[in-house]
C-alpha cells in the first residue's frame, strides 16, 4: 500500500514517513515504547457526525447509542459525550465508564445477558436505561426495582456478521426473547407498574449490506404492531442495535451510509404509520463504524527469519494486544510507517512473540523489504483491539496515545511488570 493511497485524510505520507493527524508515528513509538495504540480524535468526531447527519437527512427523531464495547477508553466515551452521542453498555462497567467520562444515567442504555441479581441492583440504582434479554431477567429485575421504562430486546430469528461467533439473533443465538414470549414480556412489565417502554434488536456484527438489516427491521416492527395491537402500548424508541461495518480487506466495499439510512428510515415510516406506533425515536448502536479507522497500532520489528518455506517478521505485539486475527481471521491492512515511498516486493508472515503458533496478525503480506527496527502501522485497529487485549504469557498491556491536529497526549499508561501481580496474594502456607 503506497502512501498516496492511505485511506483517510488523517494519515499522512510525510516523505516516506507516516504522520497521523500531523504527528509522526516515528515520534510516538520513539517517546511511548510499542506495542502502541493511537487514537484519532478527529477521525472520531467525523464518523460520528457523518453517521447522524445521514440519518437525520430522513428523520428527525434521532439517537445514536455509541456501542462502548467496540472502545472504552474514557478519552473515546468523553469524544462521544461532546458530540451528544448516547451510549450503548453491555456491563456493570462499561456503565461505570460511561458515567466516570460523563455520560448522564438517562443516556445510558444497558443490554446485557446472563445478568447477576447484584448487577440488576447496581442498573437500577445507576439511573440508566435498561434493556431486558430474558423473563428471567424481567421477574428478577422486578423484585428489585420497578423502573418507569423499560426495553426489551426481541430475537427477530434474522442474523448477520462477519464472523459466526459475532452473528447475535437467529435460532442459535442466546440472545433476546423470542417472538412467541414477547408479549407475555410486555404484559408482565405492564402488570407491574412499568408505564413507558421500547423495543430493541441487534443482529450481528460488521454487516455491508442493508439487506440483513431491512429484514431484521421489518419483522421488529411487525411484532412492535402486534405488541401494540393487544396491549395498547405505545414505544418511546425503537432501537435497531448496531452491527454497521466498515472494510478492512482490499476487496471489501463500504456499506453506503447514506444508502442504509434511506432505506432503513423509509421503512421504519412507512410500518409505524400503518401500525399505529406513534412517533418513537429511531436509535441505531454503532461502534466499530465510529472508532475503527480511527484507531492504529504501532509495532516495533525486533527479529527477521527466513526459513526454507517462509518469511517471518517477528514483531512486539501478539494476539495478547490484537486478537482479532487469531480470534476470527481478521484481514488488517498493514503498511511500515517508515518506508512509505518504497515497492512492496517481499512476501512475509507478521508473526507476534508469544507462545502459540496462532500467534500471527497476517499472512503471505506483500511489503516492502523489512529490517529489523522498522515500524509497522495496523490500520483499522480502533475497534476491538485493545479492549480484547490481555496479559496472556504475562505480557503487561500496552499505551494507548490520543492524536489530535499535531497534538497528542497519553491517554492510558502502559502497564508495568509490576501491574502483572497486582491484586495477587501468596497464601500463608505457602510463604517460606
Amino acid at each position: 500500500m503506497p502512501g498516496a493511497n492511505l485511506p483517510h485524510r488523517f494519515l499522512d505520507n510525510r516523505g516516506g514517513l507516516l504522520y497521523i493527524d500531523g504527528v509522526s508515528a516515528a515520534e510516538l513509538a520513539d517517546k511511548f515504547d510499542t506495542p502502541l495504540y493511537v487514537l484519532i480524535e478527529n477521525r472520531i468526531r467525523e464518523n460520528y457526525r457523518r453517521l447522524k447527519d445521514a440519518l437525520l437527512k430522513y428523520y428527525d427523531k434521532v439517537r445514536i447509542y455509541y456501542s462502548a464495547k467496540a472502545n472504552t477508553n474514557l478519552a473515546v466515551l468523553k469524544i462521544l459525550e461532546s458530540e451528544g452521542a448516547y451510549l450503548d453498555a453491555v456491563s456493570p462497567g462499561e456503565v461505570f465508564l460511561a458515567l466516570k467520562a460523563g455520560f448522564q444515567p438517562d443516556r445510558i442504555l444497558f443490554t446485557g445477558t446472563s445478568v447477576r441479581d447484584d448487577e440488576l441492583k447496581f442498573l437500577a440504582e445507576s439511573g440508566v436505561i435498561i434493556n431486558i434479554d430474558s423473563i428471567s431477567q424481567l421477574r428478577r429485575l422486578l423484585k428489585i426495582h420497578v423502573p418507569e421504562l423499560l426495553s426489551f430486546r426481541v430475537n427477530p430469528e434474522v442474523g448477520a456478521g462477519h464472523h459466526e461467533h459475532v452473528i447475535t439473533a437467529g435460532r442459535n443465538s442466546k440472545f433476546g426473547i423470542w417472538e412467541s414470549d414477547i408479549v407475555e414480556a410486555y404484559r408482565i412489565a405492564l402488570n407491574a407498574g412499568v408505564k413507558r417502554f421500547g423495543i430493541h434488536m441487534h443482529i450481528g456484527s460488521g454487516i455491508l449490506d442493508a439487506e440483513p438489516f431491512l429484514l431484521a427491521a421489518e419483522k421488529l416492527l411487525k411484532i412492535a404492531g402486534q405488541i401494540h395491537n393487544k396491549l395498547g402500548i405505545t414505544f418511546e424508541f425503537m432501537d435497531f442495535g448496531g452491527g454497521l461495518g466498515v472494510p478492512y480487506s482490499p476487496d471489501e466495499k463500504p456499506l453506503s451510509i447514506d444508502d442504509f439510512a434511506g432505506r432503513m428510515l423509509s421503512l421504519f415510516k412507512s410500518r409505524v404509520g400503518e401500525y399505529h406506533l406513534g412517533e418513537p425515536l429511531f436509535c441505531i448502536e454503532p461502534g466499530r463504524f465510529i472508532v475503527c479507522d480511527a484507531g492504529i497500532l504501532l509495532t516495533r520489528v525486533n527479529t527477521v527469519k527466513i526459513t526454507p518455506f517462509k518469511k517471518f517478521i517477528g514483531v512486539d505485539a501478539g494476539f495478547n494486544t490484537l486478537i482479532r486475527p487469531a480470534m476470527y481471521g481478521s484481514y488488517h491492512p498493514i503498511i511500515v510507517a517508515n518506508r512509505l515511498n518504497e515497492p512492496e516486493k517481499e512476501v512475509y508472515d507478521v508473526a507476534g512473540p508469544l507462545c502459540e503458533s496462532g500467534d500471527i496478525l497476517a499472512r503471505n503480506r506483500v511489503l516492502p523489504e523489512i529490517q529489523e527496527g522498522d515500524l509497522l502501522a495496523i490500520l483499522n485497529a480502533g475497534a476491538y483491539g485493545f479492549s480484547m487485549s490481555s496479559q496472556y504469557n504475562s505480557r503487561p498491556r500496552c499505551a494507548e496515545v490520543l492524536v489530535k491536529d499535531g497534538k497528542y497526549a497519553i491517554v492510558r499508561e502502559r502497564e508495568s511488570l509490576e501491574d502483572l501481580v497486582r491484586g495477587q496474594r501468596i497464601p500463608d502456607w505457602l510463604q517460606s
